[in-house]
């Protein structure tokens, strides 16, 4: 490995302040601090699976609801993501992961494109899970896609439970970064594309 794959961002805004540090080649080592117990549970999930290695800091406006926090945490990782993959040369660019839990099965498919893109398929079962509106997925998902500019293809296949459902959904995005992140190195140097540019 040449260079760090390392980035780190903060974002401070009337909402929210957050600090988000990224190593693409971690051990998937977390240290969150959200606010939002289950939030923090998904986010150490990507960590985890991933093997990145994620420390965030947010503080927002939690007495009004979680969504300006959830959604900027996922605004702010995708720009720490995007500085951190750097020019994308020798990178696989795709990734795909199938996780199983319980009843709950859940695909998620990546693109490091450079074209911000999400398809969103998951029905979940419970309106809250803990403290966490599940709506807020969508938006953590909308904002990462957003500014790491990665297409995102996300299904749940099936579940019952959404708790369940949604740490199907969180360790297969893990996964599926963690494929699409590594270094190919048949084509190291080499931009993915056959534009020659991403």
């Amino acid at each position: 490995m040449s260079t760090p794959r390392i980035a780190e961002v903060t974002r401070n805004t009337a909402e929210t302040q957050i600090t988000v540090r990224v190593n693409l080649d971690g051990k998937g080592q977390a240290k969150l601090s959200t606010g939002i117990g289950f939030f923090d549970h998904m986010l150490d999930q990507i960590a985890r699976h991933g093997l990145i290695d994620l420390d965030i800091t947010a503080k927002g406006d939690l007495h009004i609801d979680g969504h300006h926090t959830v959604e900027d945490v996922g605004i702010t990782l995708g720009q720490a993501v995007a500085q951190a993959v750097g020019d994308k040369k020798g990178l696989r660019r795709y990734g795909h992961a199938y996780v199983p839990l319980d009843e709950a099965l859940s695909r998620v498919v990546v693109d490091f494109s450079g074209r911000p893109g999400l398809i969103m398929n998951v029905p979940f079962k419970s309106g809250v899970i803990g403290t966490f509106d599940s709506q807020l997925a969508h938006e953590f998902f909308q904002g990462f896609v957003n500014h790491a500019f990665v297409t995102l293809h996300i299904d749940n296949l099936r579940g019952d439970n959404a708790h369940h459902q949604a740490e199907t959904v969180f360790k297969a995005f893990a996964r599926a970064l963690r494929a699409a992140l590594e270094l190919d190195p048949r084509s190291a140097g080499m931009i993915p594309s056959t534009k020659g540019s991403l």
